[in-house]
């Protein structure tokens, strides 16, 4: 089974959000909310990828980010959504380059 890349690109008291990476391929995104011992999160996959992999990434999410999100965080439910999808657009106030593609 492969063993993901996961890359954080924020973190909150009570979420967190990552890239997920196969070697050099971005795969997707994994956002991570964790509240009165729950934890909630929502896989969105830009591939394809056949089931048992996805199961061991959930694995991978456990083992490696929500198990070890607070020593003393026990949880009652490890919740996950899984959608596919493609990034149509990325967009921040804070971007310096002005240039659209024009099609």
């Amino acid at each position: 089974m492969p063993d993901f890349k996961l890359v954080r690109l924020v973190r909150t008291p009570s979420s967190e959000v990552y890239l997920i990476w196969d070697e050099q391929t971005r795969l997707g995104q994994v956002d991570l909310h964790y509240a009165d011992g729950l934890v909630h999160g929502t896989v969105i996959l830009e591939k394809q990828v056949e089931r048992e992999q996805i199961e061991a990434l959930i694995g991978q999410l456990d083992e490696d980010i929500v198990s070890s999100y607070l020593p003393d965080f026990e949880r009652e439910d490890f919740f996950v959504n899984v959608f596919t999808g493609e990034e149509i657009l990325s967009y921040s106030d804070n971007d310096d380059d002005e240039t659209e593609d024009e099609h």
